[in-house]
């Protein structure tokens, strides 16, 4: 079955959300909780499987719907179908700062390969599904890298990815080492390996991750500049204290101010 044939508008420069228009019966599939406006004749739907309604009988739904969790994902997709007149529109937002890409899956030979919670919606008849890693070294060094997410068939999808959105075409034997955290989405002929960044004071004092994630072309890949986990280690850091605000925030002294007004002792 071929996806459906959707039309779509992004809008936004740094907080994007995409408004897909919708003729009479089209439908478009999305996570649980992505929906920021729709027009009435849009009717939602939650369903099982991965989006296509192709999977055979309720246990190929529930097997689908099962590879989905070890993503981090909800049992479930939402679909919204025009059962109306005209052109009707239904808009998805991503829940942090960053961009939205959109892949017209034909021109990636069916098939992207993205992040666990990278997607955000589809056409009716593109397939969410899991990609494993098979490589030893991803599976015990990859983390999240190991199980990602898969978007396969002939339609429109849409992943969301933080910060600036970076596309590289990799030549055949090029390598390329990304940050594990700020690879977003690779097309189906990239090798993808974790490498260990070597040496010692790389490794305890470099700041950085112990592992690279390695890319070798022939194809495409997209990187984030601003991954949710960093996004969300700086909010914790700069927290204020339990009992009310830290005396040195907005100050030069900062920290050492506090320090010096008894603060920690």
């Amino acid at each position: 079955m071929s996806a459906h044939d959707i039309d779509f508008k992004i809008i936004g420069d740094d907080m994007q959300c995409v408004e897909i228009e919708l003729d009479p019966q089209e439908a478009v599939i999305a996570e649980a909780g992505s929906l920021m406006m729709k027009d009435s004749d849009v009717k939602m739907q939650t369903i099982f499987g991965d989006g296509t309604g192709q999977e055979d009988g309720i246990f190929g739904k529930l097997f689908s719907a099962g590879k989905r969790m070890l993503t981090g994902e909800s049992l479930f997709l939402t679909a919204y179908t025009h059962q109306g007149f005209g052109k009707k529109h239904v808009t998805f937002a991503a829940p942090y700062p960053g961009k939205i890409v959109p892949f017209d899956l034909t021109q990636y030979q069916g098939k992207i390969v993205c992040q666990k919670d990278a997607f955000l919606c589809a056409a009716k008849g593109v397939a969410v599904g899991i990609e494993f890693q098979k490589r030893l070294g991803v599976g015990f060094f990859g983390g999240e890298g190991f199980i990602m997410q898969k978007l396969e068939g002939d339609g429109m999808a849409f992943i969301h990815a933080g910060g600036t959105i970076v596309e590289r075409t990799l030549m055949p034997g090029e390598k390329l080492q990304v940050d594990t955290g700020c690879l977003v989405a690779f097309t189906k002929d990239v090798d993808y390996n974790i490498e260990f960044v070597g040496g010692i004071r790389n490794t305890f004092f470099g700041g950085e991750g112990v592992f690279f994630a390695s890319l070798q072309g022939p194809g495409k890949v997209w990187i984030q500049s601003l991954p949710f986990s960093r996004l969300a280690d700086k909010i914790i850091a700069s927290a204020p204290r339990m009992g009310g605000k830290r005396k040195g925030e907005g100050s030069i002294l900062g920290g050492l101010g506090d320090l010096l007004d008894g603060d920690n002792f």
